[in-house]
């Protein structure tokens, strides 16, 4: 509120000459620009899918509001259990599913189920059936997307929205139909806002399923390729977690969110596909190159100001745009053209540089110029509110000038009305207050008890306020007329050059778009380049014709960290020899290091990363199943075995083929020994009976009655590995080396001996353990059980002494009853 006063001086003596000043409340202090630039917020993301299944093909739509985007998957084909649809959902986790009511009963049943598992984190998705999902094109066509230019005809639309959505895919057609259909009820994203505003929606996006790796969810837990734990930070107990100790932790060195979520999205998705897996090793050598240091430094530290673009032009489509967006979206903008001026400078021959060199169009030096010659930075972060430059529009150029010069103006009305007030008045102030106007401002004097008495001749009284009344006069009126309303105009005038800016920025949204898919990219394989670099990574090769892996002295991505000296080993499974390997060992000597070991290099090359190991050779891999941990729930309601067969090794034995790698530690040990022994035997026997379209497969056991017993048949599918030893007097040496042959014990003494258990009860397993193996019977030791019948006389001897036997309410039959004789079967 601006404001100016008349106030008279007074002496001692009484009243004097009166006097006038002006006067404005203190402007707010400038914030320092770089506290200006909020951080992204972390919006929770909804996903809401909508999917078809007919005559053997799904059809696949979901909405994002993360980045306010319709992801589609071309009409795939599936089989009748539905797995590609699992897939789909496992990855996404949507909050809600919807679907047609006119479904078969597959689609029935696996809806049914989906919507039964109540062990599914967070929640179960809501199922929403629609009476019909008719085919939509109609719907696509008529609807209102930011990323299409205005000046688009109906015709130009069509095509323009043809080359991104397959209309000739009538099942995904529908369900994008469905989607939108399905949106527009529950006003997603914008439920607070006026029927009138629509959803936004900043670009469709085509996704696919075609070439991936199956991993499931188990997998990553025990590779431990994703690990979350609470975080430390009692400000984030909600929110609750933090990456620990994972791939995905020591690799994530992106500098921008979408690049740490384009990573995490590439760990979910590995692939075959050896064309896309060459075009991010070829970025990630050029990176390490040491000439080429310099350059990455400079791409990071630009990365850096790459920010949560869909979030600004979201809040730009539905004209909620806060002030820091500008200054953000400003240097995002200028990031991105450092970045494509640095690309232009780089080989040409390698995609992604192409690409930036090319697609960050001058549209993106357009749209930073018109932000940096029309928003005024430092005033809108003054004023919390969007304002322009000087120069930009003269009118209100002049508004401001006016508002500027008002206090020395409004100074000379004051001392005027204050000349024509009653002498007993004795200072007054001509006050303006946006949407009021100008207003005569008068002190209360204490004659004035009663409204009544407010009443001033010539002035209109308006009210009260902190014992100042405030009028209307004929000056103040005149000023009205006069002057107007400035703020409210000057605000509502640049209020409506923010929204023709807004139209200019949204109107090259879909630029904006690509800038953030390309910039992720090149900030993930910076990050991946520098992990590379820093743990002595090397680059794996793909050999579609190998049906396996061959490692040359590979190791653990996340031991080596924690260990003093890491043992590298290297591993073969391609080819028709040594299909199945069985791994033996002591128990400490490193078999399950090696089996995640040999996981986590193949999955870092199907991920596109550079490996660690000398060499790597990569075929043909379609999946990782592991039985490596025991993964237990309560709300399953399922024994440790029970998950053991049911959701790790009977998946691994219905869906592995011989492209599949499968990784087996310690199976049979939850339940009676000979039933576990059985039961490994009897699934490496199975796929030993497919032959050469035996999986690849490690299996790790302390079972050696399975190699004593000749449980399984001899041939070349079975090679027999060892990890190696040395019994050093009565202390074992561990070599940490794998090499061919078998354990001939598993030396579980010497693992007790160092979990700190007394050497009597290690003595006595010992012992048990070889009258086990010599068929001999096991008898107790004679010692202990003379000490123990000692212990039991004396304490028995301790509570008879303490009787007092002068008692005359003694009973000594109940003594007898209730001591001696219960413990006459220990002495004796």
């Amino acid at each position: 509120m601006a404001s100016v006063g008349a106030t008279p001086g007074r002496t001692p003596q009484g009243p004097g000459p009166r006097e006038a000043s002006a006067s404005f409340p203190s402007p707010a202090p400038v914030p320092d620009p770089r506290e200006a630039e909020e951080e992204e917020e972390e919006e929770p993301a909804e996903i809401h899918l909508c999917v078809l299944w007919n005559s053997g093909y799904l059809g696949i739509a979901y909405y994002d509001t993360s980045d306010s985007t319709i992801y589609f998957m071309p009409d795939a084909p599936d089989h009748e259990s539905l797995k590609l649809l699992q897939r789909v959902l496992d990855e996404i986790d949507p909050q809600s599913v919807v679907t047609s009511a006119k479904q078969d009963e597959n689609m029935t049943r696996f809806l049914g189920k989906l919507a039964s598992q109540e062990h599914r984190e967070p929640k179960r998705p809501e199922i929403i059936l629609l009476p019909s999902l008719e085919i939509s094109k109609q719907r696509l066509l008529s609807g209102n997307y930011s990323f299409i230019p205005d000046s688009m005809t109906a015709t130009e639309k069509i095509l323009f929205l043809s080359s991104i959505i397959p209309f000739d895919c009538l099942l995904t057609v529908r369900a994008l139909g469905g989607l939108l259909k399905f949106m527009g009820r529950r006003r997603i994203g914008v439920e607070l806002e006026d029927y009138n505003v629509s959803i936004p929606i900043l670009g469709f996006k085509k996704f696919a399923l075609t070439h991936l790796v199956s991993i499931d969810q188990d997998t990553y837990s025990v590779l431990q390729i994703f690990k979350s734990e609470p975080h430390p930070s009692v400000y984030k107990v909600a929110s609750g977690l933090k990456e620990g100790l994972s791939l995905f932790g020591i690799l994530n060195r992106c500098r921008c969110k979408w690049g740490e979520k384009l990573l995490r999205l590439w760990f979910t998705r590995p692939t075959q596909d050896l064309e896309e897996l060459n075009s991010r090793l070829d970025v990630i050598q050029f990176f390490l190159l040491p000439q080429n240091l310099d350059m990455a430094q400079m791409l990071h530290r630009l990365l850096g100001h790459i920010k949560n673009v869909p979030l600004i032009l979201k809040r730009m489509k539905l004209s909620h745009t806060k002030v820091s967006d500008w200054q953000v979206l400003y240097k995002t903008v200028y990031s991105a053209l450092g970045l494509r001026d640095a690309c232009r400078s780089l080989p040409q021959s390698i995609q992604l540089f192409r690409d930036i060199a090319q697609e960050f169009s001058d549209d993106l030096h357009h749209i930073a110029s018109l932000i940096g010659k029309v928003v005024d930075f430092e005033g809108s972060l003054a004023e919390n509110r969007f304002t322009v430059l000087p120069s930009i529009d003269p009118e209100i150029d002049a508004k401001k000038r006016r508002l500027t010069g008002l206090p020395s103006f409004l100074t000379e009305v004051a001392r005027k009305e204050l000349e024509n007030l009653d002498p007993r008045i004795p200072s007054c102030s001509v006050i303006y207050i946006p949407l009021i106007g100008f207003l005569l401002c008068i002190p209360r004097l204490p004659s004035m008890v009663d409204t009544s008495d407010f009443e001033i001749e010539g002035l209109d009284f308006m009210f009260l306020s902190e014992e100042k009344l405030h009028y209307r006069s004929a000056r103040t009126k005149e000023l009205d007329a006069l002057l107007g309303d400035l703020h409210c105009d000057i605000r509502d005038q640049e209020t409506l050059l923010m929204y023709q800016l807004q139209c200019q920025v949204l109107a090259r949204a879909a630029v904006l778009t690509r800038v953030l898919d390309l910039a992720s990219r090149l900030d993930v394989l910076l990050a991946l380049a520098s992990a590379a670099r820093d743990y002595g990574y090397s680059r794996p090769r793909y050999s579609p014709r190998l049906l396996g892996v061959r490692i040359q002295n590979g190791r653990h991505p996340l031991m080596e960290l924690c260990a003093r000296t890491f043992v590298p080993n290297s591993a073969e499974c391609g080819g028709y020899k040594g299909r199945v390997k069985v791994i033996t060992g002591p128990n400490s000597s490193g078999k399950s290091i090696y089996l995640k070991q040999v996981g986590l290099i193949t999955f870092m090359a199907l991920v596109g990363s550079f490996v660690p190991a000398e060499e790597a050779e990569i075929g043909a891999v379609d999946a990782i199943f592991t039985r490596i941990h025991s993964c237990e729930s309560i709300s399953l309601g399922l024994s440790t075995f029970m998950i053991d067969l049911n959701q790790q090794v009977a998946k691994a034995v219905n869906n592995a083929t011989e492209r599949s790698l499968v990784l087996i530690d310690e199976f049979g040990k939850g339940t009676n020994t000979v039933d576990g022994l059985a039961l490994l035997a009897a699934v490496i026997r199975h796929w030993l009976a497919l032959g050469p379209t035996c999986p690849h497969i490690f299996v790790a056991t302390n079972f050696l009655s399975l190699i004593q017993l000749q449980l399984l048949p001899q041939g070349p599918l079975v090679q027999y590995l060892t990890m190696e030893t040395c019994e050093d007097g009565n202390d074992l040496v561990f070599f940490y080396q794998v090499c061919e042959g078998v354990a001939n014990a598993s030396h579980a003494s010497h693992t007790a001996a160092q979990a700190g258990l007394p050497e009597k009860l290690i003595a006595r397993g010992k012992e048990v353990s070889d009258l086990i193996c010599s068929g001999e019977p096991i008898k107790p030791v004679k010692e202990l059980l003379k000490e123990k019948q000692m212990e039991n006389c004396q304490m028995l001897v301790d509570k008879f002494l303490k009787l007092d036997l002068e008692d005359p309410s003694l009973d000594l039959d109940i003594f007898m009853s209730r001591e001696v004789l219960p413990a006459a079967a220990t002495i004796l």
